[in-house]
């Protein structure tokens, strides 16, 4: 190890002016062995650094490299690991920390020791060292002496003193003395003995001149005691005086303390006495009731305003009284106890006087109401509860002061109200829903009765326009589709035109004034009860001081003036919302209260249903707009969910009634002696269009109509193919035409935008089937022409040149001049009369396609003539044959035809 370091030290530190005091072999801790050094080194020049350098083995060579260096003063802290055992590990905590091995432990604790005396000189012991035995840093390792090279002409001691003082570094003092020294000795360095003798002798001076010093300063000293001995007498004198002063004193502070704690009582009680009195005052002020107050909760008049006010201001006062904050203490007071009680008696009397008179309140008032029923019975009107609501109204701040102090008796209030209150209702609403029916059918039955009778078309048209917003009267409506019965055109026809012209207005404004009166009606009773619910709402909001989503309109009145415009406006303003359970607490009271609403509508629908199928159009309408109304005021209302509920059950007759009308289609059964003409469920399908459309002008549930228009016409289209193909009287395409006329008739004249792509179809319906029903019929008028011209075409198909055509046998000219021959004009006048009768007998009146038909026909058959002559004049050139007759003697053959029918 000595040589290692003294080659260290010659080829790594001395050429960078440091000195090696200390190494250590080690390796790093859990990874496979490298041995290294770490040396502690300290700078020559000043200021003095100090280091811990690691040295490593160059891979290259035997020469050592310097590979890491650390300052002294970053290491924080020392770790040994083991005090007490010996263990070669040990822990350097730099920026990091780093684990070594020593290779023995004695080369450890040499290591260790120099950097805590390092420390210990340079860095003022700003190092920790952990589980490092005292012992080792109290006493300095005994290490042999090693010189280093003799350039230095240093050596590194083991000794702890040598050491301190070979590391001593001089002050400024001291170096100031040692040089004015030296100058006074110049010889000093080169004679030592010289300059040790001055300096010994200077020193022996030194020490005669402290003894003579001392030995004169012993005067001084025996004087000095001298005069401590006089000091203490004059201090004993001074501590009698004192001594007397005291016992003076101390019988004046006694007389103090008493005078203070005298003072200390008289504050005391004068603080305990304000204190006292606020106390008195509070309670006085806040537990005192006034006679006026008590007087009139125990006699106040609960039926006059006055009385209601000055028993109002007296309960709140109550209240204020019961519910003071009481202070640490109080309640313990007799008197408060007694005041306590007999605010307390004061409550439950008032408590129970209140709730009795509410009471009578309620029943007088259903009794006050129920006379009132009969005048409203014959109007279909509901009587109105403003009155009562308005009276009851001035309790409302008793009610909500019986809420806060007696809940149970509140609860009892409550119970009644809502058994008085629906047993006057349910006969209110019952008697209003009777007379609502009565109206109904007795309208229905008077209509009935008197069928016959003119009607002034003028007020049908205009409650028409005012209930649905059309401008017009319902067309190609016959009856309702319930009275509707099956029935043939020959049937129809057997009939003399006028009656049945007559007849069928009749009825049709018959059904009309029917269902506009039924939808006065209905509109009516929904007119009715929408405000009553809202106002009775509104009232048990206030009364019972239930929170809801937002405030209704107070009054009937108000209600059915604005028309939703209130409602719309405080809606938009908005309310904090509610607590959930008064809510709940509101809509079972209102379910309590109108219990009989909803079965009432719901029978009153059936009747509607019952009495005319198409009754539901405008009970759907109705009762969309009213549930749209109900949600935008208060989506969870009473009135919303009970509209709503009763909504479905229209929706589902509405849904009924379009499907009876396609079971009706599916079931239709058609004569088969007379011709078809127009189906009864197309005129069915566009008088429930006319009328659905004009219903549902503008309406919120347009989408359910759309819905069921596609279910019908589906079921109008599949069911009109049905019956063409089991006609036997009818030709099939005649069916088809003329019914798919009046469908596209009947949805061009509506616009009904939903059915615009079964519009088109419709109409390339119709225009198949004419086109096919005007070739059918012309192939018989010259049907051994078309058959010799067939033949022809047959042969020009089978690759015979058209000029080649006339030397056939069968088709040369003289056959050709043999079939014209057989059509003079006069001939083809006949063929055309006898088909212009068929197509007569084919075609029903309603539809007036006869003209139609026939000029197609017309069209149609001068295009045969035409291609006609182009083959005669291909296939038979210059052979100067021609018909018979030529375009012009058709069309007047036509035209003749068509005059003289």
């Amino acid at each position: 190890m000595t040589a290692i370091k003294h080659a260290l030290q010659r080829d790594i530190f001395t050429p960078n002016d440091e000195r090696l005091l200390s190494i250590v072999n080690v390796c790093k801790a859990g990874k496979k062995k490298k041995n290294c050094f770490l040396c502690a080194t300290v700078t020559t020049e000043r200021p003095v650094q100090v280091k811990v350098v690691k040295v490593k083995k160059s891979d290259k060579g035997d020469f050592y490299k310097r590979q890491i260096a650390w300052a002294l003063r970053d290491l924080a802290v020392v770790d040994a690991k083991d005090a007490i055992k010996e263990n070669p590990e040990f822990d350097l905590h730099f920026e990091k920390i780093y684990k070594w091995v020593a290779s023995s432990t004695a080369e450890k604790n040499a290591f260790i020791s120099c950097i805590w005396k390092l420390n210990q000189r340079y860095l003022r012991k700003k190092i920790d060292f952990v589980n490092v035995s005292s012992q080792l840093l109290e006493e300095l390792p005994k290490v042999t002496e090693e010189s280093v090279p003799s350039g230095e002409n240093q050596s590194v001691t083991g000794g702890d003193e040598e050491a301190v003082d070979e590391y001593q570094e001089l002050n400024a003092r001291e170096e100031q003395d040692i040089e004015i020294m030296m100058e006074g000795c110049e010889y000093a360095i080169s004679n030592a003995e010289a300059f040790a003798e001055r300096l010994s002798r200077e020193l022996q001076v030194l020490d005669g001149a402290n003894i003579q010093s001392i030995m004169a300063s012993e005067k001084q000293v025996n004087i000095l005691m001298k005069l401590l001995d006089e000091a203490l007498k004059e201090v004993d004198q001074i501590e009698l005086k004192l001594s007397s002063y005291e016992e003076m004193l101390q019988s004046v502070k006694e007389q103090m303390d008493q005078i203070s704690e005298s003072n200390h009582l008289i504050h005391l009680s004068n603080t305990n006495n304000v204190k006292l009195l606020s106390e008195i005052e509070f309670l006085v002020n806040h537990m005192d009731l006034a006679k006026g107050h008590i007087k009139a909760l125990q006699e106040g008049d609960l039926s006059s305003s006055r009385g209601i006010e000055a028993c109002t201001n007296a309960a709140d006062a109550l209240l204020q009284c019961m519910n003071v904050a009481l202070r640490p203490g109080h309640d313990m007071l007799l008197a408060v106890e007694q005041q306590q009680q007999r605010f307390s008696d004061l409550r439950e009397n008032f408590a129970r006087r209140l709730a009795s008179h509410l009471n009578n309140v309620f029943v007088q008032q259903g009794h006050d109401q129920s006379s009132t029923l009969a005048q409203h019975s014959v109007e279909l009107t509901l009587p109105n509860h403003h009155p009562f609501h308005r009276d009851l109204l001035r309790y409302a701040k008793l009610m909500e002061w019986l809420k806060s102090t007696d809940y149970r008796k509140y609860e009892g209030l409550t119970k009644n109200y809502m058994d008085y209150l629906s047993r006057l209702y349910e006969r209110e609403i019952k008697d209003f829903f009777e007379v609502a029916k009565i109206k109904m059918t007795g309208t229905t039955k008077e209509s009935k009765k008197f069928a016959t009778l003119p009607r002034k078309e003028s007020a049908v048209k205009q409650e028409t326009e005012s209930l649905h917003g059309s401008s017009g009267k319902l067309t190609g409506s016959t009856s309702s589709l319930n009275k509707l019965s099956v029935q043939s055109s020959g049937n129809r026809r057997s009939q003399s035109s006028s009656l049945l012209d007559m007849g069928n207005m009749s009825a049709s404004d018959l059904d009309v004034a029917d269902r506009t009166k039924f939808d006065k009606i209905f509109e009516q009773v929904l007119s009715e009860l929408e405000p009553l619910c809202l106002a009775e709402q509104d009232f048990i909001s206030k009364f019972f001081k239930l929170q809801q989503h937002q405030s209704m309109p107070g009054t009937v009145t108000e209600a059915e003036d604005t028309d939703g415009g209130t409602l719309s406006r405080q809606h938009n303003a908005g309310t904090p919302l509610p607590v959930s359970s008064e809510k709940d607490m509101i809509r079972q009271m209102m379910i309590k209260i109108f219990r009989c609403i909803e079965p009432e509508l719901n029978n009153l629908i059936a009747l509607g249903d019952k009495i005319d199928s198409f009754n539901s159009l405008y009970m759907l309408v109705k009762m969309s707009h009213h549930v749209w109304t109900a949600q935008n005021v208060d989506p969870a209302s009473f009135l919303s969910t009970t509209l709503g509920n009763v909504l479905v059950t229209v929706k589902r007759n509405f849904d009924k009634c379009i499907s009876n009308q396609i079971r009706q289609m599916e079931e239709v059964k058609i004569s088969k002696k007379s011709k078809v003409g127009i189906l009864p469920f197309v005129a069915e399908f566009e008088e429930f269009a006319g009328l659905a459309e004009s219903i549902f002008k503008n309406a919120e549930r347009r989408g359910d109509l759309d819905k069921a228009y596609t279910k019908l016409i589906r079921g109008v289209f599949v069911n009109v193919e049905k019956v063409a193909n089991e006609s036997q009287k009818t030709p099939r395409d005649v069916v088809m035409m003329e019914n798919f006329h009046h469908i596209f008739a009947t949805l061009s004249r509506l616009k009904i935008s939903c059915l615009e792509a079964e519009k088109k179809e419709a109409k390339q319906k119709y225009t198949d089937h004419l086109q096919s029903y005007v070739i059918y019929s012309l192939g018989q008028p010259l049907e051994k022409l078309n058959h010799f011209f067939e033949g022809v075409e047959a042969r020009v198909a089978q690759g015979i040149r058209e000029e080649e055509v006339s030397y056939q046998l069968a088709f040369n000219k003289q056959e050709l001049r043999k079939v014209i021959k057989e059509y003079p004009g006069k001939e083809v006048k006949k063929g055309l009369d006898n088909l212009y009768k068929k197509v007569d007998k084919h075609l029903c009146e309603e539809e007036n396609l006869l003209q139609v038909v026939w000029h197609s026909m017309q069209d149609e058959f001068i295009r045969q003539y035409k291609h006609f002559e182009g083959l005669i004049a291909r296939c038979y050139p210059g052979s100067g044959v021609t018909m018979e007759f030529t375009i012009q003697d058709i069309l007047d053959y036509c035209s003749s035809i068509a005059q003289s029918h």
